[in-house]
């Protein structure tokens, strides 16, 4: 499969694993990784994520986990072949049994969630039947450091059920961001980032295209430093 060229690295990619999707991508540019120095990302896939908050903060470290071996070794591949390599580590390993003495200052995750398949690895990476919600949202609850934000991107229909499961793990949404595929339409995905504090909720709108395979300003602007662009030619 074709490898995808960012700006500052590249992903190799594979078809056993996810490929390079604007999900990643809006997760990658808009987490908040402000005061981040320890940040863990569940399901790795490509590493793409984690590349991306690694250029956006260099003064943190990233650990990724991944159950899917194909998806452990790519994440690898591309994190040693980045100029971020020193900063970025990743293991093949069940989240479920992962076990750390370390905190960690964002937690990121581009969660399973779709209900069936007949592809192996929408199986294991898109499935709730190797992680669902609920030991996502729990564990992550307790390797989150005092001030850590814990940041998903999930389908609109998820949400209500997310926040509610965080709740109980007494995690309060500080943020959240509605993402429209496209301009006047419906809401399609949203990210949620939140806190073991209880803060304000800060709440905005994300909308990719302007019109059909036409980005937006607000994501041209958003992607700038990390896409490359073709000319329109004139």
């Amino acid at each position: 499969m074709k490898s995808f060229t960012f700006k500052q690295f590249v992903i190799q990619q594979s078809k056993e694993v996810f490929r390079v999707g604007t999900d990643g991508v809006l997760l990658g540019a808009l987490a908040n990784s402000n005061h981040a120095l320890n940040v863990l990302e569940i399901g790795t896939g490509t590493g793409l994520i984690s590349l991306m908050l690694a250029q956006r903060n260099p003064e943190a470290k990233f650990f990724g986990i991944d159950i899917n071996k194909q998806a452990a070794d790519l994440t690898k591949i591309n994190f040693e072949n980045s100029p971020f390599s020193s900063r970025l580590e990743n293991v093949h390993q069940d989240f479920k049994e992962f076990e750390t003495h370390e905190r960690f200052d964002l937690i990121v995750s581009n969660p399973p969630y779709f209900e069936a398949s007949d592809s192996e690895k929408d199986k294991i990476a898109r499935q709730t039947v190797e992680l669902n919600f609920r030991q996502l949202i729990s564990k992550s609850s307790t390797l989150l450091s005092k001030n850590g934000i814990f940041s998903v991107i999930i389908p609109v229909e998820a949400g209500r059920d997310f926040v509610a499961i965080a709740e109980e793990n007494h995690l309060f949404l500080v943020r959240k961001i509605n993402i429209l595929g496209i301009v006047n339409s419906n809401v399609k995905r949203i990210i949620l980032e939140f806190s073991l504090t209880e803060k304000s909720l800060e709440e905005s709108e994300f909308i990719i295209e302007k019109s059909p395979r036409q980005y937006s300003d607000q994501y041209l602007e958003l992607t700038q430093e990390f896409h490359v662009f073709k000319e329109v030619k004139k």
